[in-house]
């Protein structure tokens, strides 16, 4: 008899759990997860002002995702720019355009808000949403890797942040070999410290 495919077991375990948090996320009431997404702006803007960085990356939140648009337009208010991901094509980096309050949007190939418009940045600090993250910085996303692969080709590397809710943490993720861990992870209540040296 042959050993189970240790491979094939991973993927499995990472594809119930991407069901399964999303699941949850997808459950909460709007008041709560209005609840939420306010608590972890706010953990979010205690540290914001201390990192260095003038562009930051955000995504359109789908899915009942926490979300960051009264803080992105804050911080666009002062003076920061702010910038949304966009797919130029399947199995490539992302690139990043600029993104305002009132600018018009139309849904991408996955129907996510996309700028059509505006500048293309590089992004100092890239905020994630997690759909499972471990105590190492590691995350499960939707499968497609896109940022994996974005992170890996942007230099220098902007500080990525995961963004999630609490009920999100696991033991472990099983990263892949391929998988790059998170700089921080800010939840409704709690951020970690850096999980590793600032780039």
């Amino acid at each position: 008899m042959n050993p189970p495919d240790r491979d094939t077991d991973d993927r499995e375990f990472r594809l119930a759990l991407r069901r399964e948090m999303i699941a949850c996320r997808m459950a909460l009431s709007p008041e709560e997860h209005a609840a939420r997404s306010s608590a972890l702006r706010a953990q979010l803007a205690g540290v914001l002002p201390s990192l260095a960085g003038q562009v930051f990356a955000f995504c359109w939140p789908v899915q009942n995702e926490p979300d960051l648009r009264p803080l992105m337009q804050t911080l666009h208010a002062d003076g920061k720019r702010v910038v949304l991901p966009v797919v130029v094509r399947p199995g490539e980096p992302l690139a990043f355009r600029e993104w305002w309050p009132e600018q018009p949007l139309v849904p991408d190939r996955y129907d996510i808000p996309t700028p059509t418009d505006g500048d293309f940045l590089v992004p100092q600090i890239l905020l994630l949403p997690v759909n499972a993250f471990d105590a190492a910085g590691f995350r499960i996303g939707y499968g497609g890797g896109f940022f994996d692969r974005t992170l890996a080709t942007l230099s220098p590397r902007p500080l990525a942040i995961g963004v999630g809710f609490d009920f999100q943490q696991v033991p472990s993720t099983r990263p892949q070999a391929y998988d790059l861990p998170l700089d921080m992870i800010v939840t409704d209540s709690a951020l970690t410290q850096p999980l590793r040296p600032p780039h």
